[in-house]
């Protein structure tokens, strides 16, 4: 339930992103495809849609994403996602095959660039 929840407040963050902030706007600048976030058996799935410098999202799994990264299961997914260093959590998690990329793994670099832009901003 906590990956779900996540999922789908990432997909409010990225649209107020995409709507607000014009250096994430930059990054989806000539991009339209989906790409989708789920659990290896597939019960919890996101996809986001990046379209004219917008993301939009949708529950469940998409027919043909440009990439999807899958977790082991929902419980190591949010793990990963609230990592303090995700960059290290990914890449171990990709190592030892609890996370599968499916697609084109440029995009997932694209999509990690994507996810600085969503932190907090710190108050002064």
């Amino acid at each position: 339930m906590k990956f779900r929840f996540l999922l789908w407040a990432m997909g409010l963050l990225m649209a107020k992103a995409s709507r607000n902030n014009p250096a994430f706007q930059q990054q989806l600048a000539d991009k339209d495809l989906v790409f989708q976030l789920q659990t290896l058996d597939g019960k919890a799935a996101r996809h986001f849609i990046v379209k004219d410098m917008r993301i939009s999202s949708k529950s469940g799994a998409h027919t043909a994403p440009a990439f999807a990264i899958a977790f082991k299961d929902a419980a190591f997914g949010f793990a990963t996602l609230q990592a303090k260093n995700k960059q290290l959590a990914f890449m171990q998690g990709i190592q030892d095959k609890s996370i599968q990329i499916k697609g084109n793994p440029a995009l997932v670099i694209w999509f990690q660039g994507l996810m600085k832009y969503l932190k907090p901003k710190k108050k002064a």
